[in-house]
C-alpha cells in the first residue's frame, strides 16, 4: 500500500525548502520537470511513478501542489523557503481574513505584527475553521482576525495560490485583532 501522505510529506520537503535532497533544480517559478522528479526520486530510494504522482497532487487536501496544462511539470503552489518567483497577481482580499498561531508567538506578534519569516509570505485564512486547524498543528490555536479591506486600502497587496491560500507580504499589528 502506498504511503500517500509520507510521499506528500517529501514532496514539501524537495518541492518548497530542499531541492537538493535529490538534486533536482526548480525553475525561476519553483517549477521541476515531472520525469526528472520522479528519476532523482527513486535514485534515492523514495519509489515514485506518475500514477502516484498524480494521486497526490489530486488528493492532498491542502492542495499543496500543482501540475502545468500538460502533466509535464510540478510545483507546490506556496510556502517555498527557497527563493522563487510565483508569478501572483495582486487581488482584492475579503473584509476580513484570518490566522492561526499559538500562545508562545502572540508577544512578538504584538510587537512586531505578523512577518513571513523564512518564508516567501504570510499565510492567511478565508475562513476559522481552516485558522483553527493551522493553529492546532503546534498545539492549542489562537486565532487573529486581519482586517484586510483596511489593509489593502493602506496600500498592501494580497495573492491567493492556486488552492485558497491568501498570502502577503507582512501584517502590521494596527491590522490585527486579537
Amino acid at each position: 500500500m502506498k504511503d500517500l501522505k509520507h510521499i506528500s510529506k517529501f514532496l514539501s520537503l524537495v518541492l518548497r525548502h530542499k531541492p537538493q535532497e535529490i538534486g533536482i533544480t526548480p525553475d525561476a517559478n519553483g517549477w521541476v520537470d515531472v520525469d526528472e522528479l520522479i528519476e532523482k526520486c527513486n535514485l534515492k530510494k523514495r519509489h515514485l511513478d506518475f500514477e502516484t504522482l498524480e494521486e497526490v497532487v489530486a488528493g492532498n487536501d491542502k492542495q499543496r501542489f500543482s501540475f502545468n496544462e500538460d502533466l509535464t511539470r510540478i510545483r507546490a503552489n506556496q510556502g517555498h523557503s527557497i527563493e522563487i518567483d510565483l508569478d501572483y497577481e495582486a487581488v482584492e482580499p475579503p473584509g476580513f481574513l484570518y490566522h492561526g498561531t499559538v500562545d508562545k508567538f502572540l508577544g512578538n506578534i504584538r510587537a512586531e505584527g505578523l512577518k513571513k519569516m523564512n518564508r516567501h509570505h504570510v499565510h492567511l485564512s478565508k475562513d476559522l475553521e481552516t485558522a483553527v486547524k493551522v493553529g492546532s498543528r503546534r498545539g492549542k490555536p489562537v486565532i487573529l482576525t486581519v482586517d484586510a479591506v483596511r489593509m489593502n486600502q493602506d496600500g498592501y497587496s494580497f495573492y491567493r495560490s492556486k488552492n485558497g491560500v491568501w498570502l502577503c507580504d507582512q501584517v502590521p499589528v494596527e491590522y490585527i485583532q486579537f
